[in-house]
């Protein structure tokens, strides 16, 4: 916190204190062609016409910042962000703001989802600096590298200012400045330093209990999620809390979890035309979105409802995965194989103007049924959003609905099925929002475990399929000699693979394994888990970096969820797994050693560490291992995957395995089902309900 202040002390004195290349190509369409014009992300290529003289983030750029004496501006974005847009049209587009920079500063652009590692670095800075981050984010720096300013969003006139300001500091006190920076970049290596841990005397239930208790007190009972004027969609924190609640008996927990579910479906930050989920919801009734469309967001939201379902048993949580699934075959599924990051939230200028619809329009296109169509999604003077336009969402599920206005389900449903398709056959006629399609290999094998789940969950065999095709495409397309990459597009520069890439498709693997009994799953996710420690590992923290080299100006070691899990829990989880597969004491105890030396962080901000909860979960109650082997393993699999059964492994094989679980196990005549805790395992039984007996009294 003392570096905190410091450097908000030192940011407010450099305001007080002062209170090109030449085009690559030409283009005779544009005015001006920068060197993004060579890319193939979205975003950079949104900038390629900008008066400013853009460079993609290289050594070149850094190294001519250097020669030149130069402060090097830093922009961070993606192709879905809106205000990212706006900064653009309105100081981007600017050709007096392009000239100061162009003069001044070495400029470059990054797309965040391709260059996640610079963004952590920097993110970091403006999260000492301002308490909080968002994109766009922009940072001015030394030409080493180390920052001297940050911020996001900027109108022309906050721009021009910070670029005076910031540039006049530079030239007439270097020292300063460059003192400045010196500490800057000394707390973002801090932010990254972990203590290593040698005992595990703090995983206890009394921890995670004080935790949770801890982090009840920033619940919203009433709307579910947490308090505060936004609210995003954390599958984390619910998958985490879901597991707790039934391991605990905590009913209060898991009426808090379905509350937020239930808000989260029937709210405007559901697409309720086209399915699938929005980014965040800029309320705190889950009503009016950011109306991006995010891959990883949709692909944890499938494995969280279909878990959820399987609990509950609500036909809500099962209606929202098959039209969220039924969205990313319509609107995110390449042709060739992989799902594409994202789609924009702006159309025609205007962001959520492709899902939104006036009464008249709602009049127009659903006839007799629009009275219904209205009570049913709250379309009513007082909910009118902008522009005269609305934002579907509900205020009751299908039973009281049903029951306030003496409808039949039958009429409902007509209803329903008839107006959504008149819908969404005239918003197709409508100009759609960019697709952003990279196909980034993290958020694909996320979406693995949706479609895995999704499985396990309604017994679908399409959705099996479809996780083996994404796994099949990612080991064809992005996997090429023994290397992951992170971003796919065709013709695109294939940057080698962050933690999130391997730890996130170590972690898909193994749920294929489990769920499709195929060994190959297990030995490459085995594999890619060696490869990960051998090139990730930082000997220093026990912890593993972001990132493989050390070009930037500091390590990355990412410990916290955010919108996506912890690569660093991921990986703890992959080694607990791993663990309890192959009877590997070793990997059970790294995880244990990563995840003591994260119980301060989950102490202190429970919401901010629950894949490190969960894995606590895993550590303090018992955790068993059920294995099915026989020739019947599939069926029988089939049926313990469809219940919610926490802390449990289950794995099947439907012949001879050396594997710890099966060997000396396999019986041509008969399928057994083995329950086992600790390498202990009861005698082995032939039906579910006799295993779950065994489980329950172990």
């Amino acid at each position: 916190m003392k570096c905190i202040y410091f450097f908000s002390l030192v940011f407010i004195s450099i305001l007080f204190f002062s209170c090109g290349d030449e085009n690559k190509k030409q283009d005779p369409n544009h005015k001006f062609t920068n060197a993004l014009i060579d890319e193939t992300s979205p975003y950079l290529l949104q900038h390629a016409h900008n008066p400013v003289d853009w460079k993609p983030w290289s050594q070149d750029a850094l190294d001519q910042a250097k020669k030149e004496n130069k402060l090097v501006l830093v922009s961070i974005g993606y192709s879905s962000c809106h205000w990212c847009h706006v900064m653009e049209e309105e100081t981007f587009e600017d050709e007096e703001i392009a000239k100061m920079m162009n003069e001044n500063f070495v400029s470059i652009k990054v797309d965040r989802e391709e260059r996640p590692d610079v963004d952590q670095v920097y993110m970091t800075a403006l999260q000492l600096l301002q308490g909080n981050g968002g994109w766009p984010l922009n940072v001015i720096t030394l030409p080493n590298g180390k920052p001297l300013y940050g911020g996001t969003y900027h109108t022309k006139e906050q721009w021009n200012k910070v670029l005076l300001d910031v540039s006049r500091l530079y030239n007439e006190n270097p020292e300063k400045a460059n003192e400045y920076a010196d500490r800057l970049a000394e707390g973002i290596q801090e932010v990254n330093l972990i203590q290593p841990v040698t005992d595990f005397e703090e995983l206890t239930q009394e921890v995670l209990a004080t935790s949770v208790s801890l982090w009840k007190s920033a619940w919203d009972e009433e709307w579910g999620g947490n308090t505060g004027r936004e609210k995003f969609m954390l599958p984390s924190n619910l998958d985490f809390l879901l597991d707790y609640a039934v391991l605990t008996n905590d009913t209060a927990t898991k009426e808090y979890v379905a509350l937020t579910l239930d808000k989260m479906a029937l709210g405007g930050v559901y697409d309720h035309v086209g399915g699938g989920f929005f980014r965040y919801s800029t309320d705190s009734f889950w009503k009016v979105p950011h109306f991006e469309k995010m891959l990883y967001d949709n692909a944890q939201l499938i494995s969280l409802y279909s878990k959820a379902y399987k609990l509950f048993k609500k036909p809500m949580y099962k209606k929202v995965v098959l039209e969220t699934i039924a969205f990313l075959e319509r609107e995110m599924k390449r042709a060739e194989g992989g799902y594409y990051a994202a789609i924009d939230a702006d159309s025609e200028g205007e962001e959520g103007k492709y899902y939104v619809w006036t009464k008249e329009e709602l009049q127009q296109l659903l006839g007799e049924d629009y009275e219904l169509f209205a009570a049913y999604y709250t379309i009513t003077e007082a909910e009118v959003w902008e522009h005269g336009n609305y934002v579907l969402h509900r205020s009751l599920d299908d039973a009281s609905f049903i029951k306030n206005h003496k409808f039949t389900v039958s009429d409902l449903e007509a209803m329903k099925k008839r107006s959504v398709n008149a819908l969404l056959k005239a918003r197709e006629s409508r100009i759609r929002p960019r697709t952003d399609d990279k196909i980034l290999s993290s958020w694909n094998a996320l979406l693995i475990n949706g479609y895995a789940d999704a499985y396990k969950a309604f017994g679908n065999p399409e959705f099996l399929e479809r996780a083996e095709a994404i796994f099949d495409f990612l080991k064809t397309e992005s996997f090429k000699n023994n290397i992951l990459i992170h971003s796919y597009k065709e013709g695109g520069r294939r940057t080698e693979g962050f933690l999130e890439d391997y730890a996130f498709l170590v972690n898909a693997s193994l749920n294929l394994y489990g769920t499709t009994l195929s060994e190959k799953y297990l030995v490459f996710a085995q594999n890619l888990h060696q490869k990960t420690r051998a090139e990730f590992a930082d000997k220093t923290s026990g912890m593993y970096r972001y990132n493989k080299g050390n070009s930037l100006i500091s390590k990355i070691i990412k410990t916290d969820d955010g919108v996506l899990p912890s690569p660093n829990a991921v990986m703890a989880h992959n080694l607990f797994q791993l663990g309890h597969i192959n009877y590997d004491k070793d990997a059970l105890k790294e995880a244990k050693s990563m995840l003591s030396s994260m119980i301060s962080s989950v102490k202190e901000n429970p919401a901010n560490y629950a894949r490190w909860e969960k894995l606590l979960l895993h550590t303090t109650y018992p955790y068993f291992e059920m294995a099915v082997v026989g020739q019947k393993a599939p069926g029988i699999m089939k049926d313990l995957n469809a219940r919610h059964i926490p802390n449990t492994l289950i794995v099947g094989s439907t012949q001879d395995s050396d594997l710890p679980l099966f060997k000396n196990r396999f019986d041509a005549e008969d399928t057994y089902i083995y329950v086992c805790q600790n390498s202990t395992c009861k005698l082995p039984v032939n039906t579910i309900d006799e295993a779950m007996r065994q489980l329950q009294n172990f």
